[in-house]
């Protein structure tokens, strides 16, 4: 009979961990004994000859060309970058059912890669502040970086992450592909070692301690996060994805008495077949083709005639078909009116849908809103040089974030969706930080150097990913996060850091109160207001819209200053208890708060 391991056996895994300093100790001891006593004999003596061998060949300029891409594939900008996509893809493909992955964020497999590939870097860090080796003398296709030659970071690094990648691919893929997938990717980081020989930039000695590196660091991680794991099982597709406590519905009052229901309908990302699809959900709920007025969006005006339509009918309902920036553009229309809004996700990001814990498709999100009741959330109200006074209701966001968002090509936000923007987040990585103030609700200025501010409405990202873990469209006040990462180093683990947030629900931060994580890369401010000067011009984007280059952001709240349609949660069980004790049951239970 097998036996199951119990709560004492899987909680002493993390404890593995301690098995890293361990192995960099003992990768300290081999780094000693390869520059030491064993460098006078075979084979380390004759491995010099290796990399001249390969140097001889440089005359052929497709391998000098494939060994440069190869030894790119390992260097640190790509190796960050790639695993800053991986980690969106695990929380983010399963959910649309891609690749024939589970249907749930692999949120377990996400923070196993995230540890391994900054575990990996710190082992490596470590051992080459103890052990000295300097690079092949001969001359060097790359720019030889000053850590020790000893061992090869490149392929150290590669294996965390494409051998990461691989072991993720075995447990996980389904279908034919799934070897394939496996054995490519376990190719890379040999072939990563053999291009950076055949560069003039390692030893075969470093080689394979880069791969002795990773491949432990790997067993071990693996040991914490993998082991004995099975996949979540499919959700209830029935039940509807958790939102955010709000106050307890109050329906706003139509001073006409009419059931006007105005729809502003985005073209693109509403297209005709769908319109028809949500016209019909809402002549399903009692709004006949009669009581509907259709308004389109236009680059120009992306709320559409919605204020002109608002002074000539108070309608009892506004239905917005797009994107975030729609959303945004009827929010800063509705704000203070009273008029309920339905949120229709039909664009790239649908940040506040997902916040709101709405569905994602659209005619499940309006036939849930409109059988649901409204309630009250906040909005933020933004301004600066040359940025008029406007309304934000998911985040306004000043440096990098804003550089992600303005370079983002149109034309791969079609194909790929919010995917694009992390291809063009890849191409900001290396941009400088910036000296700035951050004044919090009148406070004295602090001076900070960051390479991005965001003001936060609501606070997660794609797949789940918490980056204001305390930020709530309810609680009267904004959340921001100063970014700042040092080096690498700093944007993995503050990777890591966000990444470990998704496998728990962090506590949230008292308003007015301040706190630096992830070793200063991430700092968190609560406030009512929020004013942010930077030393020179900086891109700014407000709900996923660019917005003019300036040196200024200040935000404030307008508490419960928009309505907005969300589903009934119906809790059948405490219904059932308070039959059983006389009492009427509830038809609504309090939403929970969204992770």
């Amino acid at each position: 009979m097998k036996r199951r391991r119990g709560p004492a056996a899987r909680g002493a895994r993390p404890l593995l961990l301690l098995l890293l300093p361990v192995q960099a100790a003992l990768m300290i001891g081999v780094g000693r004994l390869v520059t030491g006593p064993a460098a006078h004999h075979w084979p380390l003596e004759a491995e010099d000859g290796a990399p001249r061998a390969l140097a001889e060949h440089r005359d052929a300029p497709f391998l000098t060309a494939v060994s440069e891409w190869l030894s790119a594939l390992g260097s640190t900008q790509v190796v960050v970058g790639l695993t800053i996509v991986a980690l969106l893809a695990l929380l983010g493909l399963p959910r649309i059912g891609l690749l024939g992955l589970p249907r749930t964020a692999l949120r377990r497999e996400a923070l196993f890669l995230a540890v391994a590939v900054a575990a990996q870097s710190a082992v490596f860090v470590l051992v080459t502040a103890f052990v000295e080796r300097p690079r092949p003398d001969l001359p060097r296709l790359d720019a030889a970086p000053p850590t020790s030659s000893f061992p090869s970071g490149h392929v150290g690094a590669s294996l965390a992450l494409y051998g990461g990648l691989a072991v993720i691919a075995a447990l996980r893929l389904r279908g034919p592909w799934r070897p394939a997938v496996t054995a490519a990717l376990l190719l890379v980081p040999p072939a990563v070692g053999l291009a950076r020989v055949y560069r003039g930039m390692h030893f075969p000695s470093d080689v394979a301690g880069g791969l002795l590196n990773g491949a432990a660091t790997l067993l071990i991680v693996s040991a914490v996060f993998l082991h004995g794991h099975r996949s979540a099982p499919r959700p209830d597709r029935g039940r509807l994805p958790e939102r955010p406590h709000l106050p307890a519905p109050a329906p706003a009052a139509d001073s006409s008495g009419g059931r006007t229901v105005l729809v502003v309908r985005h073209p693109f990302g509403c297209p005709d077949d769908l319109a028809e699809r949500l016209r019909a959900v809402l002549d399903g709920h009692g709004h006949t083709h009669r009581e509907q007025r259709w308004i389109r969006t236009t680059a120009e005006r992306p709320a559409g005639a919605l204020a002109e339509e608002l002074a000539a009918h108070r309608p009892a309902l506004v239905v917005a078909c797009g994107g975030d920036g729609t959303l945004r553009a009827c929010a800063e229309v509705l704000a203070g009116t009273g008029i309920p809004l339905a949120v229709v996700p039909c664009g790239t990001g649908n940040l506040l849908a997902r916040n709101l814990g709405l569905p994602l498709d659209p005619e499940a999100a309006l036939e849930a809103s409109l059988a649901g009741d409204s309630h009250p959330i906040d909005v933020g109200r933004v301004r600066g040089d040359g940025l008029a006074p406007t309304r934000f209701t998911v985040m306004a966001g000043i440096g990098f974030d804003a550089a992600m968002v303005k370079d983002a090509s149109p034309r791969l936000k079609s194909r790929l969706g919010w995917a694009a923007y992390v291809l063009s987040a890849l191409r900001h990585l290396r941009d400088p930080s910036v000296r700035l103030t951050i004044r919090v609700d009148g406070v004295r200025p602090r001076r900070r150097r960051a390479r991005m501010v965001v003001i936060g409405n609501v606070g997660t990202l794609q797949g789940g990913l918490p980056l204001l873990p305390g930020a709530r469209p309810d609680s009267g006040h904004l959340d921001v996060v100063v970014f700042d990462p040092r080096g690498p180093g700093g944007w993995l683990a503050a990777a890591a850091h966000l990444l470990s947030r998704v496998l728990r629900r962090p506590p949230t931060t008292p308003a007015g109160a301040a706190g630096t994580e992830a070793g200063g890369a991430l700092e968190y401010f609560t406030a009512t207001r929020v004013d942010v000067r930077c030393a020179r011009p900086q891109p700014r984007e407000l709900d996923g819209d660019p917005a003019t280059d300036g040196t200024r952001l200040t935000a404030w709240v307008e508490p419960g200053a928009l309505r907005v349609q969300l589903p009934r949660t119906t809790a059948v069980r405490e219904g059932e208890e308070e039959e059983q004790h006389g009492n009427s049951p509830t038809r609504t239970a309090a939403p929970q708060r969204a992770r």
